[in-house]
């Protein structure tokens, strides 16, 4: 079977399962619109064949929209800005230098080319403009994370004997994964044919030195060098990028974005949406669709845990709690010693527990098993002088009594904002004010 048509099938199946039968006549209804993002340098070819494609799908309208362009409107970038997008993901690397091009964006003119409108197929002569950016260089290259997955079994097979498998890739990656946000990773794998256990553990100074036996950064030197130079030739100095936009997986590596700091201010570059920048970006295509994000960590405050004569952490807000959140949430506290100045709040980032991880199969079914007996990993976020006081009690306060009320709230930008009010004088000490950023 061609790609074309492993490609139309797949296209047909999802809109089959997404389109919902009318309860009059049992007929499948049309969905309103459907967007299709296309990286740069395969826009025509793709376009072509999608528009054939398109004429057998059950939607009113199709739009196709450049990868780039949906980034920067993800990201929320102005018309007319010259942008780098570094598109990094599992398998490919493409940097695309783009100019927003000022004319389409304005309200007169539709956004993306549309395929179809209704049972209209429109095509070159329509005179509508096929791309909204403008490109001027472009290089890839066929390098990835799943090729770093495949270096780190490498380096496991070479050190500690690892059987070369799916799950050990697997395992590979999960360590990756973990490494974007903590200086050293640990998964238990077990060999249920063999019973053999490993205990495979990286921290980022092996993981980046990894990389370099590769080559990792030469190639990215190599692919910067030579799209700076495409850009030389249109006029296009690095000082007259506008931003840098980091989008997919791998760009979540800490020393790749160090690597992309090598050439650009810290302040242009932007890499908050490795992974929803392109999909919200061409949700702004249609009207009226809001678009709610969820956060991925849970989020909590640190108290002395008298029982275990210790310092704990108490969840004020989990993984996949939607924002902006609709309320606030509320914590009464009171003072801890006699004539107490401040209370002061420590925010921590609440990750998974820190203890071993059993991997294992059970005839063909992948199990994943926490052992227990560790602590909660937490990444403290304002531990710092300046940011953890956030009432100072005026008169001091004293144990026995509630003296503030916090409120918690998550705003749409992922910043955690408090507002204090101070029960005994009811007056408010901080009003939304933004403590911590999350993510």
């Amino acid at each position: 079977m061609r790609f074309e048509q492993v490609g139309q099938w797949f296209l047909s199946q999802i809109i089959e399962k997404l389109s919902r039968p009318l309860p009059e006549t049992g007929e499948t209804e049309a969905i309103d619109s459907l967007i299709l993002t296309v990286p740069v340098d395969s826009f025509e070819a793709y376009r072509h064949w999608l528009t054939q494609v398109c004429q057998f799908l059950n939607v009113e309208q199709v739009r196709m929209l450049d990868e780039p362009t949906a980034a920067a409107l993800g990201y929320g970038i102005a018309d007319g800005a010259i942008l780098l997008v570094i598109d990094f993901g599992g398998g490919t690397l493409d940097l695309s230098l783009v100019q927003l091009d000022r004319e389409t964006q304005g309200a007169t003119k539709p956004l993306g080319f549309i395929l179809k409108w209704g049972e209209k197929l429109l095509g070159e002569s329509s005179g509508q403009k096929s791309k909204l950016a403008r490109v001027l260089a472009k290089v890839g290259q066929n390098l990835g994370g799943s090729d770093i997955d495949n270096w780190l079994v490498d380096y496991f097979t070479e050190t500690q004997g690892l059987t070369r498998s799916p799950l050990t890739t697997r395992l590979a990656e999960r360590l990756k994964i973990q490494l974007s946000e903590q200086e050293s990773a640990t998964e238990v794998y077990f060999n249920d044919e063999t019973l053999d256990s490993y205990e495979l553990h990286l921290d980022r100074t092996t993981f980046e030195s990894i990389l370099s036996k590769h080559q990792f950064f030469d190639l990215l030197n190599e692919r910067m060098a030579q799209l700076l130079q495409q850009g030389r030739r249109s006029g296009i100095e690095v000082s007259d990028i506008d931003a840098v936009l980091l989008v997919g997986g791998t760009v979540k590596i800490p020393a790749v974005q160090d690597w992309v700091k090598e050439y650009f201010d810290a302040a242009k570059i932007r890499c908050e949406k490795p992974f929803e920048a392109i999909a919200q970006g061409a949700l702004q295509l249609a009207q009226g669709i809001e678009v709610q994000d969820f956060l991925y960590h849970s989020y909590g405050i640190r108290y002395w845990d008298r029982r275990n004569n210790c310092h704990n952490w108490h969840t004020l807000i989990r993984a996949g709690q939607a924002y902006p959140m609709s309320g606030p949430v509320e914590l009464v506290l009171g003072a801890s010693v006699e004539n107490q100045p401040s209370i002061e709040l420590i925010v921590g980032e609440l990750g998974a527990d820190a203890g071993a991880t059993e991997v294992y199969f059970e005839g063909d079914r992948l199990v994943t098993r926490q052992l227990g007996g560790g602590k909660t990993a937490v990444q403290p976020l304002n531990d710092r002088d300046g940011a953890r006081n956030i009432a100072q009690l005026t008169p001091p306060g004293n144990p026995g009594s509630d003296r503030i009320k916090v409120q918690f709230q998550v705003d749409g930008d992922r910043s955690l904002r408090i507002t204090v009010e101070d029960l005994l004088t009811n007056q408010t000490l901080l009003q939304n004010q933004i403590v911590a950023q999350l993510r």
